[in-house]
């Protein structure tokens, strides 16, 4: 008997007339039936557990969890829905460029915001969970998540090599205020900010303001390209109802990283392109420069960080 538990897949397509699909694992995208023996009950939770308002919704099947996307079609009613884990990966197995990861890791004592962005399903939540529970177990500290839905199984305790301790707390946004739960969220005094995603102005600023700050905030956005995330958020910012002007500072003071993930190959790995703010902001920064500027012609700067990482020369002297 194999169930839909036991199967191995990372999501799991489900189309109208119920037929379930995942990924073949022989080219990059090309897809299999699949149809597990316990598939008719887990597809009437899957059903069952909407709530005719979220077309996002957290199922829980025997023991592990499924974050759904619901969409209506011509046919009718499909889903997406994508297994989480029972634990957060280990950043080191994800498959990482070594000395980008060594740099990122490094940042654990930093403040600011590191953006990750991409499409949907490039693995953005994995990473970034990977990432702050690293952090968790080098430095320890205090974390907080605000995510809708709550996805990788971070709550809990880390221990760190020195004896000392890491908590992470996870939150869903309170009435749907994503706002309402990060300023509840920093009353806390956390080191550590995980934001499930940027998705309005409120939430940009307010991540920009905790960011510069003093909190390390982590968080995703959807966007094409590392100079296409800092724009994004720079709009995001500019709408909240500050000048323009103001946005490209406040995003300039605030970020400490932006990167762009994609996955390649069979099996699939992370491919990430990135640009780093000095972690010490009291020095000068070309990176803040551009962005402050606007002109956000970042190619070259990210090509040359690309290549000082790439030889083991410091990003910043």
């Amino acid at each position: 008997m194999t169930t839909v538990n036991e199967t191995e897949f990372s999501d799991i397509y489900i189309i109208p007339d119920g037929t379930a699909f995942i990924w073949g694992r022989r080219t990059p995208s090309g897809l299999i039936q699949v149809r597990p023996d316990d598939y008719d009950e887990f597809y009437k939770i899957i059903r069952d557990t909407y709530d005719g308002e979220n077309s996002s919704y957290l199922v829980k099947y025997k023991g592990l969890h499924y974050r759904v996307e619901r969409t209506v079609t011509l046919d009718g009613q499909q889903y997406c829905a994508r297994k989480m884990p029972h634990t957060v990966p280990d950043i080191n197995k994800l498959g990482i460029e070594e000395k980008l990861l060594n740099y990122l890791k490094s940042l654990s004592g930093a403040s600011g915001l590191i953006l990750l962005a991409g499409t949907t399903g490039s693995g953005k939540t994995t990473t970034l969970s990977a990432l702050l529970r690293e952090f968790l177990i080098r430095d320890g500290g205090y974390a907080f998540t605000l995510e809708d839905p709550v996805e990788m199984p971070l709550d809990g305790t880390y221990h760190t090599a020195n004896g000392e301790l890491g908590i992470c707390k996870q939150m869903t946004p309170p009435n749907g205020s994503w706002s309402a739960g990060l300023k509840s969220m920093l009353r806390s005094m956390p080191r550590y900010v995980y934001l499930g995603e940027i998705r309005d102005p409120e939430i940009a600023s307010e991540a920009l303001r905790a960011a510069i700050s003093g909190h390390l905030v982590l968080s995703t956005i959807h966007a094409s390209t590392v100079s296409d995330a800092i724009q994004s958020i720079i709009k995001y910012a500019a709408a909240s109802g500050i000048s323009e002007d103001m946005s490209y500072d406040l995003v300039g003071n605030g970020i400490l990283a932006v990167l762009h993930q994609k996955l390649v190959g069979v099996p699939k790995r992370p491919v990430i392109e990135a640009v780093f703010a000095n972690p010490d902001s009291s020095k000068g920064d070309q990176v803040r420069g551009i962005v402050k500027s606007g002109k956000l012609n970042l190619s070259t700067t990210i090509e040359q960080q690309r290549i000082r990482l790439s030889r083991g020369i410091p990003l910043f002297d």
